[in-house]
């Protein structure tokens, strides 16, 4: 079965993956959201170069546990580091050739001129948005100006708690439809006691 690459991002309400300098602190975090469980669907990640130049900046390691991180640059020298690998090879001919081969889904992690890249090569299969209820007003859009694409959603979910929500797309034409939203699972509620449950009485202190 052919691999799925799906572009996984956090996007603003007004379209943006960033701020203008690459920032992301403006992305809100929710207990729903399962991170292991999501980064357990995929075993290669593919980045763009200002994706992992802003990682670095911040101190932040590239790396992903269980994963293989591939940035592509056309700048920065061939090299591979701790848990990732910089390549100068077309991302097109790179991600095809990842697709043919077994394994589990590739994680499209940005930035939006790697997704143009590859979307425009017909190998973009879905499109996951993790929409922040934030407006940035500028920044980083989630896809450049170019051809316009079809999206048929999959699932949605909805966090109460911080107003994030969450969507999946399947890009028109793809042979592999965008999985359900299974990393989002809601808080677990209280056992309330039955209305005839006896109270323990407080013990007294002498």
């Amino acid at each position: 079965m052919t691999r799925r690459l799906r572009y996984q991002v956090a996007s603003s309400l007004d379209g943006f993956i960033a701020m203008p300098n690459g920032g992301y602190d403006w992305i809100v975090m929710d207990p729903a959201i399962d991170f292991k469980a999501l980064y357990n669907e995929f075993d290669t990640a593919a980045m763009g170069r200002k994706t992992y130049d802003v990682g670095r900046a911040s101190g932040a390691s590239v790396a992903m546990p269980g994963i293989d991180v591939i940035v592509f640059s056309r700048s920065l020298q061939a090299a591979a580091g701790k848990g990732f690998r910089i390549v100068n090879d077309d991302p097109a001919e790179v991600v095809r050739g990842l697709k043919a081969k077994s394994g589990k889904d590739i994680w499209l992690f940005g930035g939006g001129e790697l997704f143009r890249t590859l979307l425009d090569a017909k190998l973009v299969d879905t499109v996951e948005l993790a929409v922040m209820p934030v407006l940035l007003g500028s920044g980083i859009p989630v896809l450049p100006p170019g051809a316009s694409t079809t999206l048929v959603l999959s699932d949605v979910k909805r966090l109460a708690a911080s107003g994030i929500v969450v969507l999946a797309y399947s890009v028109s034409g793809s042979t592999r439809p965008a999985p359900r939203i299974r990393y989002v699972t809601p808080p677990r509620k209280k056992k309330k006691a039955p209305p005839n449950a006896k109270r323990r009485p407080k013990s007294r202190r002498r």
